[in-house]
């Protein structure tokens, strides 16, 4: 379960939403990222810079093996696939999900 920072200026609506946008984070489907990464030029130590994990994991995630865990950096590796998606529209359209 997430855990909500309380802080001196606890603001409780902030709060209740970070609680009920707990695993809202949508990622596409593994047949995409990488082809997306590569469409972009970008190498899987870039990434994994980025979104702040080991190149391993990277490696797992395109490969459907794992899937990052709620958080920051699911948020983060969400974000660039979206952005990736919109500048490659081709590499969507091209690529088969099973």
């Amino acid at each position: 379960m997430s855990e909500v920072k309380v802080t001196t200026a606890h603001d409780p609506v902030s709060a209740v939403d970070a609680l009920l946008s707990v695993g809202q984070t949508p990622l596409l489907p593994p047949a995409y990222r990488g082809p997306l990464r590569r469409a972009a030029g970008l190498t899987q130590r870039q990434v994994a810079q980025a979104v702040g994990v080991k190149p391993l994991q990277i490696i797992r995630w395109e490969a459907g093996e794992a899937e990052p865990r709620l958080g920051e950096r699911r948020a983060a590796y969400s974000r660039l696939l979206q952005g990736l998606a919109q500048q490659h529209p081709d590499v969507i359209a091209s690529t088969t999900v099973p």
